[in-house]
């Protein structure tokens, strides 16, 4: 379930399947802040190249490296939940522990 937390739009699976584990619902959580946190960036950084016109093709690069590495902070917090490990991440950590 671990694993599933992590996965974009099926973090909602470990969420409202396991109402007990303690340690499944906080990656779940921490995982649904990450998609939201990601999904929000994406938009400002939609807006932004629609807005800037040729100069989002400079951007490019850039963004789809932000992206490649969420998808390494994804990998890098499914490895350590499964070893039984929680990932601070600065910003976003702090978040999930208001839920």
């Amino acid at each position: 379930m671990i694993v599933l937390a992590y996965l974009w739009v099926l973090v909602l699976v470990p969420l409202l399947i396991e109402e007990r584990d303690e340690e499944v619902r906080w990656h779940a959580k921490h995982g649904l802040v990450l998609m939201a946190a990601e999904f929000m960036l994406w938009v400002v950084l939609q807006i932004a190249l629609f807005a800037t016109g040729g100069i989002g093709c400079f951007l490019a690069p850039f963004i789809f490296m932000l992206f490649v590495a969420f998808v390494l902070v994804r990998i890098a917090c499914i490895v350590r939940g499964v070893n039984g490990g929680r990932l601070q991440i600065p910003v976003l950590t702090p978040l999930v522990e208001r839920f």
